[in-house]
Parts: C-alpha cells; sequence; structure tokens
C-alpha cells in the first residue's frame, strides 16, 4: 500500500492483546537463543539461501550413511535442518512485520515531528508577545538545542 498520511489508533486493549500475542510466541519457543556480539561473529552465517544447501547435504547424509563417521549424528543433523527451515519461515514472516511495523512507526512520527515543529514555531513566535510562554518556548526548545550542540557551529572552524 503507497503511504499516506496516517490517521489511526491503537487502543490500550489491543496494545495488550499485541504484547500477549508476541508472549505467546515467546512462550511456543522456548527455545530461543540470544547470542552475544562474539557468538554472532563466530557462528557460520546462514540465510534462507543456505535452506536449500542444508536440506541437500541432509538428503546426502540419509542416503550415503556408510560415508560419515559414527560421530556424525544424521537424526540429529535432520532435527536441526527441520527447525532451521520452521525458524527461517517464522523470521522471514515476522521480519516482513517488523518492516512494517518501523516503517509505520517512521512515518507517523515525521508526520508528528513535522506537527510539532509547527508548534513549536508558533509557541517561540508568541513567546515575544504572550506573558508566560517563555519557559514553554525553552522547554520546547531543548530538542534543538541538543541536536545542533552535537555540530561544530561555524565560528568554531575559524582561527583566531
Amino acid at each position: 500500500m503507497p503511504y499516506q498520511n496516517i490517521s489511526a489508533t491503537v487502543s490500550d486493549a489491543d496494545v495488550q492483546a499485541i504484547k500477549a500475542a508476541v508472549a505467546t510466541i515467546q512462550q511456543k519457543l522456548p527455545f530461543l537463543v540470544t547470542l552475544t556480539l562474539a557468538e554472532r561473529k563466530s557462528v557460520y552465517k546462514t540465510g534462507p539461501n543456505s535452506l536449500s544447501f542444508v536440506e541437500n547435504a541432509l538428503q546426502a547424509a540419509q542416503n550415503n550413511p556408510n560415508i560419515l563417521p559414527k560421530t556424525l549424528d544424521v537424526v540429529e543433523f535432520g532435527s536441526d535442518v527441520d527447525l532451521f527451515a520452521v525458524m527461517t519461515d517464522i523470521n522471514t514472516t515476522v521480519a516482513q512485520l517488523a518492516s512494517e511495523i518501523d516503517d509505520t512507526r517512521m512515518a507517523v512520527g515525521s508526520e508528528a515531528m513535522k506537527e510539532a515543529t509547527q508548534v513549536y514555531n508558533y509557541v517561540k513566535t508568541a513567546a515575544a508577545t504572550t506573558p508566560g510562554l517563555k519557559p514553554l518556548a525553552d522547554q520546547l526548545g531543548q530538542r534543538f538545542k541538543k541536536a545542533s550542540s552535537a555540530q561544530p557551529t561555524p565560528d568554531a572552524n575559524k582561527k583566531a
């Protein structure tokens, strides 16, 4: 669906239902692991394209057990291949959902930021003539001070 301005709400009940659905997924996959950075660097990198390779290797192992060392557990290998296939399928589905959630968050965040910037500009302008708005303008302006303080000022590049 092409992007257009988003006007939607998510009820508290729906947020709770979504979180419960995620919790259900986690309960259905109690074996999920979290790899450390070092572990991520050390494991074979696999993706959907690797699936056919491991499935073909499993078929070769099952059809030719006499060429394999006794230490290679073909049944466990088959279980790993089956789980890899299932996790690849689930990952594809969840990755698509995560991408859609992130794109929607980014789009609606952009809309909100544009509107908030307009409000800030109106508050800044009104603060010059309306008593009591200066603290609000200063508070809203903090967001831009943090962003601009990370960038060097043009004067910082000049030599005295």
